[in-house]
């Protein structure tokens, strides 16, 4: 009897269209769909109905210090027409580095290969009064040395704000769609990570903090333990987490707070309690699954740093920055 431990990531492929690539966000958890911002063009990314008209010839610019020598990046422009709604465009890579080839036996055979994978997003969004929604189409390519995938994924999103726009409440549906051509000829079609969402933000009344909670793979109740292969014969018998109600709802939330000393200065800091129980040693847990970060905001400027302690090893360090090329800014 085999027995094994395992996180419930690489159940999918094109998994990279889970890794935010906002250092605000990342800050903020990894993962906020409610956050009302109607100038910040990283929200698009993570819910569409967040395009809004304040967003327009903003030009966005993203990028990960990830592990090892893997790094990865978001590019955004954003465009609004009065009679027809808000419009973005953006590329979203993820580079794995450099790669040296050898058989089966672990002989170098002198040559190297790259593998990296792109998705490029097409962001429509629109509001009826207080509600807004949105939808955003992604075309994916997937290439690994002489495999290559392609696929579609779309992400659709609503979004309501309250009278006083203190209180958001945000559904989204992410990666809805699937590959179109496998890795290789006659090869079995990979499910994409589907995550269904629903997250609300508060601006507090009478003190300038934000405060952000996400609620992720709401289609996926536990978090806890791998799915099963279908497709596998091997009968493997996995250490099954047995966790109470408390425990499987924590798995699902992603905690944020944001604290604004100015209008041009704020600190921010969240908590993801899936990620701490998936990375975490249990003789050292240390700082993993919390982030940190800052934003600064200088003319046409908007400079944003995250930093998500994922384990012990190391942590990933991201960077936005935004300019407003609008005259009137």
């Amino acid at each position: 009897m085999l027995f094994a431990k395992a996180q419930i990531g690489g159940e999918n492929t094109y998994q990279f269209l889970e890794l935010t690539n906002s250092a605000r966000i990342a800050a903020l958890g990894g993962n906020q769909i409610a956050i009302l911002d109607t100038t910040d063009l990283n929200l698009p990314y993570h819910n569409p109905a967040a395009l809004h008209k304040g967003m327009e010839n903003k030009v966005l610019v993203n990028y990960v210090n990830y592990m090892t020598d893997i790094n990865y990046g978001y590019a955004s422009f954003a465009k609004s027409f009065d009679s027809i709604g808000n419009f973005a465009v953006a590329i979203h890579y993820i580079n794995y580095g450099n790669f040296k080839e050898a058989t089966e036996f672990g002989e170098l055979t002198g040559r190297n290969f790259k593998a990296a994978e792109y998705a490029f997003h097409f962001i429509y969004s629109n509001n009826f009064k207080r509600l807004n929604y949105g939808v955003a189409i992604k075309p994916v390519l997937s290439s690994f040395e002489s495999y290559q995938s392609f696929g579609i994924a779309a992400d659709l999103g609503v979004s309501f704000a309250s009278l006083s726009k203190f209180t958001n409440v945000s559904l989204v549906a992410r990666n809805v769609g699937s590959q179109i051509t496998t890795y290789y000829d006659n090869g079995d079609y990979e499910k994409i990570p589907f995550n269904l969402q629903a997250g609300i933000s508060r601006r507090l009344k009478h003190a300038p903090i934000n405060l952000a909670l996400n609620m992720q793979y709401l289609n996926h109740w536990d978090l806890g333990n791998p799915e099963p292969d279908e497709n596998s014969d091997e009968e493997i018998d996995f250490f099954k987490r047995e966790e109470g109600f408390g425990k499987q709802i924590m798995r699902h939330m992603v905690l944020g707070i944001e604290i604004l000393p100015s209008q041009n200065f704020i600190i921010r800091a969240g908590y993801n309690y899936q990620r701490r129980q998936e990375l975490k040693f249990s003789e050292r847990p240390g700082m993993v699954g919390f982030s940190a970060g800052f934003g600064l905001k200088i003319k046409r400027f908007r400079l944003d740093y995250g930093i998500s302690q994922y384990h012990l090893a190391g942590s990933s360090n991201l960077f936005s920055l935004a300019i407003n090329l609008n005259n009137n800014f």
